[in-house]
């Protein structure tokens, strides 16, 4: 890619500053509003990646940033050490919005998935009453839960868990989208078997959508075998997937749910994980905890971000708009795309290499033509617009990603 000298002068900045532990596409964003960024130069593009899912409500939306302002004027942060005016009201708000008996808060998708992990201990050694120190929770390949240590134990990709052992004990990895190898490892050592966590489509290894009845037959086994069912909803969450939580597309209600990304329409890192009274409430004061987890800011912000989701019906938006890019994106003949899946305004396209040029090159491409993707593993692009996206622009965004494959041929 051609890149200005301002562009430049930041990217060299972060080479010789910033640790290289990330490679983006060389784009130097400055200003975001809707479905829209603008880079330094200011040239303007469709974000479809919306910061991996977490603007779904899009860049900068005005109740969200003003909800922000507003609190950042009276107080932002008390530790959890005192009570403060926000926290009781949000937590209040969450109960009655996806009607679990708890929310947890924190602020990092993955710290919430550690919070989820430990809560399964701790829920297998008290009310299931595993031996100390053998509790198993079951994870699946392919996932992507994050990156602590814990959670890069449970990973198969050796990008994520490449010579950072020893590796945290008690996590047993499956197959995803097999439900029969989850049956046999319940059938095999249930009685010490505290969880399993599984994504409802599995984002970062390319939207990886499991068949129809995968998830439904995994809960209806960890009913069976008292396992608690944990849904990493993080990047599916929040309408993503044309439903607010991807589960609910299988009638599905997970003991433990994991949220983190549009929980705060990307205006501040915020986590949450729920579940009822029986789980939760095996974690005692000073067992579990964080200084910035539902803090005043966090509490506002995500109330207001929400609450966007459902006054601007969010929802409905990403299941109609998903079948429009689908059903558009299906009529494309190119050499470039082998399939074309995903669920609501999660979705991705798997590339075949052609004429010397990959996924990256196509996403280079597009960012040439005003819109912006990444690749994941090499092979598979992810499209993901904020959903406030209208349909006159998805057309429009539809019409760069066609022309991109086009000139590349």
């Amino acid at each position: 890619m051609k890149i200005s000298q301002k562009a430049a002068a930041y990217i060299g900045q972060e080479e010789k500053y910033g640790a290289h532990n990330y490679h983006p596409l060389e784009v130097v964003l400055s200003r975001g509003e809707g479905a829209f960024v603008w880079d330094v130069d200011g040239k303007k593009y469709f974000d479809f990646l919306s910061a991996y899912s977490a603007v779904n409500q899009g860049h900068c939306h005005p109740k969200i940033v003003g909800a922000l302002k507003d609190q950042a004027d009276k107080i932002c942060l008390t530790s959890r050490a005192f009570f403060n005016d926000c926290l009781g009201p949000y937590e209040e708000f969450i109960h009655n919005y996806f009607g679990y008996d708890k929310v947890l808060p924190m602020n990092s998708g993955a710290e919430a998935v550690e919070t989820a992990l430990k809560l399964a201990r701790r829920w297998g050694y008290v009310k299931k009453q595993i031996p100390e120190n053998q509790a198993v929770i079951v994870g699946c390949e392919g996932n992507f839960h994050g990156r602590t240590i814990s959670i890069v134990s449970l990973s198969s990709d050796p990008d994520s868990y490449a010579q950072y052992g020893p590796f945290t004990p008690g996590l047993v990895k499956i197959p995803y989208n097999d439900a029969n190898a989850l049956e046999a490892v319940l059938e095999q050592n249930s009685k010490n078997i505290a969880a399993f966590l599984v994504e409802p489509i599995q984002g970062e290894a390319g939207v990886f959508v499991p068949d129809n009845g995968y998830l439904k037959r995994c809960y209806d086994l960890c009913k069976k075998y008292n396992v608690l069912f944990i849904a990493d909803e993080v990047q599916t969450g929040i309408a993503r997937t044309g439903k607010m939580l991807c589960c609910d597309h299988e009638g599905i209600r997970p003991d433990v749910v994991i949220l983190g990304k549009a929980i705060s329409g990307g205006v501040l890192p915020v986590s949450a994980v729920l579940a009822d009274d029986e789980i939760m409430l095996t974690i005692k004061p000073g067992e579990h905890g964080s200084t910035f987890g539902g803090f005043p800011l966090a509490c506002r912000v995500a109330t207001a971000a929400l609450e966007v989701v459902k006054e601007e019906k969010l929802v409905e938006k990403a299941e109609y708009l998903g079948k429009i890019f689908r059903e558009e994106m299906g009529k494309v003949k190119s050499p470039f795309i082998e399939l074309i899946r995903g669920k609501g305004l999660l979705n991705a396209i798997v590339v075949k290499p052609f004429n010397g040029k990959e996924a990256w090159d196509v996403c280079e491409k597009m960012a040439e033509n005003g819109l912006i993707a990444k690749p994941t593993h090499k092979h598979i692009i992810r499209f993901a617009p904020p959903l406030v996206i209208t349909e006159e622009q998805l057309r429009e965004a539809i019409g760069i990603i066609v022309k991109s494959f086009k000139d590349l041929e």
